[in-house]
């Protein structure tokens, strides 16, 4: 079972603090959210446990059942999701997921076609992403993260561009692929972290 600690975290950008003191726990098969008001660390804080940002203080460990992991390799482990995420545009989006697959894992038998029909993207597989729309670009993001083979899955405003249709599809992925996953969305939407059994503030 997959759990993160985080202890006496805190970071800041020159002289600002974004958050400090923060001693949370996250545990394998539970759904969380991050809410606050704009500036309280939602998105700062996930890049921290996704290992792409250093804390500035305090600790983030990682364990499993028999060990606690080495922090160079936590990406193996964790997909994330987010609105400053950039896709490659100048590539398909046959050839981004394929290319993604080759240095994350996907989930097993879960080819790039199949990613590509379950988000509703078949007809565009051979198009450039530069040519999609905000909402398609937001759709293939949500299939790297969610069909990439991980224990911890990060959503940071995961139906940011997404239209109705979009959406729907959103809680079809909620539904069917974070069984066992521990999962931490960033937002303060209530409809996109309706799923979550617990609701973490920061800036209170």
């Amino acid at each position: 079972m997959m759990k993160i600690s985080v202890t006496e975290a805190g970071k800041r950008f020159n002289r600002d603090w974004i958050f400090r003191g923060l001693t949370l726990e996250f545990k394998a098969g539970t759904h969380y959210a991050i809410t606050g008001h704009n500036g309280s660390g939602k998105s700062t804080l996930l890049q921290c446990i996704a290992g792409a940002m250093h804390l500035s203080e305090g600790n983030i460990d990682y364990q499993t059942e028999t060990e606690t992991l080495d922090k160079d390799n936590w990406y193996h482990h964790v997909s994330i999701c987010t609105p400053y995420l950039e896709v490659i545009e100048e590539m398909t989006a046959t050839e981004f997921l394929d290319y993604h697959s080759s240095f994350k894992a996907m989930k097993e038998g879960w080819t790039t076609a199949r990613m590509l029909n379950e988000i509703g993207l078949t007809k565009a597989a051979n198009k450039q992403i530069r040519h999609f729309s905000s909402g398609m670009k937001q759709r293939v993001k949500l299939a790297q993260a969610f069909f990439s083979d991980t224990s911890v899955l990060l959503l940071d405003e995961p139906c940011s561009n997404l239209d109705k249709m979009g959406f729907d599809l959103y809680k079809k992925l909620i539904e069917n692929h974070t069984q066992d996953r521990l999962l931490l969305i960033g937002s303060n939407d209530s409809l996109e972290f309706e799923s979550c059994s617990e609701v973490i503030r920061l800036g209170v």
